[in-house]
């Protein structure tokens, strides 16, 4: 698309700051929660207040000849919201939440904003006895998430989030506002459903299924070195993929841990496991197994089963992954066991060169009901899961960090051909991450609803390396 000189801005509920004015600096380096900011430089950052400001910012981009991002949280680890020279659209005052009453059979639902965030629904729900498969850290917005998939808390049982995801609000490259569904639009509704930040418009509207309330929220952990990796796997992974689809099962690779009463601080593998269950007594069946470890006497520390609630679930997250600091991720679908996938990051995650730095695999972290998992463009690609996060405070240790970062990755992935998660993908790194973050048959049908939907390529697509 051609530049042009640029012209009066539009006519804004919101704002429009420009490169090179006064704020332009602090505005653009809010657009991502992680501090590692990428020296990427848009050409003008619209913070819209309406639904009308996407449609005159979508119009403005148009007219000038910029190409545009949109941001909704800014939890995207890569910072794909932050383009050279375009026009960078952040939503994030987009939070309305407006709950719907069940309609005859239909469940109950809500419509909310792109930039409501987890926390903030669970509030809004759980009053109601409702709830919804948020993100498990409490302040990703629901824009991104969802329209990447979204592995949220119980997916498992309901399914990747999106899969209640019942309609979409679309402003499209021309301009228009369209409602999108299974029975409207269904091309641009199912790649809203997946397409992550190369979707080809701008959601301003979900509408959301809910479920009812979990009747009993409960989480167990059990804690052992992380040397003794291959061993805990091996028993836990097949107790996980055996237990009722409400309990979430994980585990977590530590680079470092507190000392304890048995043993002294050094790197951890932990196992954690919590049941949404119909009832105490089945939430406590269900996670029994976990306390009836046979090498129990390796332990190093670990919490009976015990009730907890999605806030306190939320809390839980911001420790483990904590505001203000800096990150660098990767994702892996893989055909191997978590016993084979984890054991080969035991010496790198124990020389990690930060000890806030982690492996999480939760296992089968989303329902493969092929009835949850239709007409959507995410997809589930490997027996396999894991992200690692590399986190740390210094932007002298940057390049320490994501080289540690991409070294992990590359010893998990050896063939270098793994399957990735758009939402936490390191798409800055080597290799076709984006598009093997689809099947194959997705990957041209994408393309194909892009080339449909914006044919001048006036959104940015993937971010690459």
């Amino acid at each position: 698309m051609g530049r042009r000189t640029p012209v009066s801005a539009p006519d804004l509920d919101g704002t429009l700051i420009r490169r090179g004015e006064a704020g332009y600096e602090d505005t653009r380096a809010d657009m991502v929660w992680n501090r590692v900011t990428p020296a990427r430089l848009p050409e003008v950052i619209v913070q819209a207040a309406s639904e009308s400001d996407v449609v005159r910012a979508v119009a403005y981009a148009r007219d000038q000849g910029l190409r545009l991002s949109t941001r909704s949280g800014g939890h995207n680890w890569s910072g794909a919201p932050l383009r050279d020279d375009g026009l960078l659209l952040d939503l994030s005052r987009l939070r309305e939440c407006t709950l719907i009453p069940a309609d005859g059979p239909g469940p109950p639902a809500a419509v909310v904003g792109p930039a409501i965030t987890g926390q903030e629904l669970v509030a809004a729900l759980t009053p109601h006895q409702l709830a919804f498969p948020v993100g498990h850290c409490p302040t990703v917005a629901v824009g991104g998430f969802l329209l990447s998939g979204g592995l949220g808390w119980n997916s498992r049982a309901w399914g990747v989030s999106c899969a209640d995801v019942q309609e979409v609000r679309v402003v499209t490259a021309d301009g228009r506002t369209v409602d999108c569904s299974e029975s409207r639009h269904p091309d641009l509704f199912w790649a809203a459903r997946g397409a992550g930040p190369g979707f080809c418009g701008i959601v301003t509207r979900f509408r959301l299924a809910l479920h009812p309330h979990p009747v009993s929220i409960m989480t167990t952990s059990c804690t052992f070195p992380l040397a003794d990796t291959a061993r805990v796997t091996q028993w836990a992974e097949p107790i996980a993929r055996g237990l009722p689809p409400y309990v979430e099962t994980a585990f977590v690779l530590a680079a470092s841990g507190p000392a304890t009463a048995t043993a002294p601080a050094g790197p951890r593998i932990t196992v954690a496991a919590t049941a949404f269950a119909p009832s105490p007594e089945a939430a406590r069946q269900a996670l029994k197994p976990f306390t009836e470890c046979p090498f129990a006497e390796l332990q190093v520390a670990g919490e009976p089963p015990a009730p907890t609630s999605y806030a306190a679930l939320h809390e839980g997250a911001s420790a483990v992954w904590p505001a203000s600091h800096r990150y660098g991720a990767d994702t892996l679908w893989a055909p191997e066991s978590y016993v084979t996938q984890l054991t080969r990051l035991v010496d790198a995650v124990a020389t990690a060169p930060s000890g806030k730095s982690l492996v999480l695999a939760p296992v089968q972290p989303v329902s493969e009901d092929p009835a949850l998992l239709s007409n959507m463009a995410f997809a589930p690609l490997g027996a396999s899961y894991l992200v690692c996060y590399a986190i740390w405070d210094e932007p002298a240790d940057d390049a320490t960090n994501d080289r540690w970062l991409r070294e992990v990755m590359a010893a998990v992935d050896p063939r270098g051909d793994g399957r990735h998660y758009i939402a936490e993908a390191d798409l800055e790194a080597g290799g076709p991450r984006a598009e093997a973050s689809y099947t194959a048959a997705a990957w041209d049908r994408l393309a194909e609803t892009k080339a449909r939907w914006d044919p001048e390529n006036l959104f940015h697509s993937y971010l690459g390396p």
